[in-house]
C-alpha cells in the first residue's frame, strides 16, 4: 500500500487524548488515527447510502436501468 503524508491540526485536548491512548495501548498515534478514520468512513458509507436512498424516494435522483445506460453508452449487451 502506498503511503501519503498528511499534516493535520487538531484541538489540543484531542491531541493529548490521542497521545495518552497511544501510550496506554502501546501503538502509534498514526495507527490510532488510521483505525479511527477507517471506522468513521464505514459509518459515512451508511450515511451516504441513506442520503441517496432518500433522494431516490423523493424523486430528486433518477435511477436508470442498466440496459438504458449501456444503450446510451453504445455498449451492446
Amino acid at each position: 500500500m502506498a503511503i501519503t503524508k498528511k499534516l493535520i491540526s487538531m484541538d489540543k485536548m484531542l491531541a493529548e487524548e490521542l497521545s495518552t491512548v497511544s501510550k496506554i495501548l502501546g501503538i502509534s498515534q498514526k495507527e490510532i488515527v488510521e483505525k479511527a478514520l477507517d471506522f468513521y468512513f464505514d459509518y459515512l458509507d451508511v450515511a451516504v447510502a441513506e442520503k441517496i436512498s432518500k433522494e431516490i424516494k423523493e424523486g430528486r435522483m433518477k435511477v436508470y436501468e442498466a440496459k438504458e445506460v449501456f444503450r446510451g453508452l453504445g455498449i451492446d449487451v
